[in-house]
């Protein structure tokens, strides 16, 4: 049902986001590998004796991850939304792993464009730059269908969900860039 849901908003079905559970257990099954990749990622840097770089980097990375849903919860409150927020959560958590198949595609699609004779540096540039705009879309579409927007009210939740992803995700570089330069230097 997962995959079938994700495929189906992939190619702009609404009706794909019912194949999402509302039920909390549905929730935390989709947060169980967006936690568990950050927590890997800081064992990893922990073992190589990187403990406060490992830390602050597990803490952003759950924070970012937590960010969404606590956003989402609180704009469906905020409209008479809350019924909904459950399924939209769940289905957006599950979307990360469409960044997989968007590469795949966008590699292929590079791979074409070099053999009409483009750069690969500007093929590349050029397929990340609408796999990413894609990936946007599909956010803003999964947003606009579980919540039940305007396309306007979805396009303001992307932007504002972004910005704050990308600041807690940026955070612990931006706070203590000692940190990650000696994480590099390793």
């Amino acid at each position: 049902m997962i995959l079938r849901g994700l495929f189906m908003l992939a190619r702009g079905k609404k009706t794909g986001i019912n194949e999402f559970s509302d039920s909390m257990d549905a929730f935390t099954a989709s947060l169980a590998p967006l936690i568990a990749f950050p927590l890997v990622g800081a064992g990893i840097s922990a073992m190589s004796g990187q403990w406060a770089f490992a830390l602050l980097g597990l803490f952003s990375r759950i924070c970012a991850v937590l960010a969404l849903p606590v956003i989402i919860y609180e704009l469906a409150k905020r409209t008479g939304r809350e019924a909904l927020w459950l399924r939209t959560a769940t289905a957006l958590n599950w979307s990360f792993w469409m960044l997989l198949p968007v590469l795949f595609v966008a590699a292929f699609i590079a791979a074409v464009i070099v053999q009409f004779g483009l750069a690969m540096t500007q093929a590349e540039i050029m397929v990340l730059g609408l796999a990413g705009a894609y990936l946007l879309w599909y956010h803003w579409f999964i947003m606009r269908t579980g919540l039940a927007l305007s396309g306007l009210q979805a396009l303001g939740l992307l932007l504002f969900s972004s910005l704050v992803i990308a600041v807690l995700s940026a955070a612990p570089i931006l706070v203590f860039p000692q940190l990650y330069a000696q994480a590099i230097q390793l």
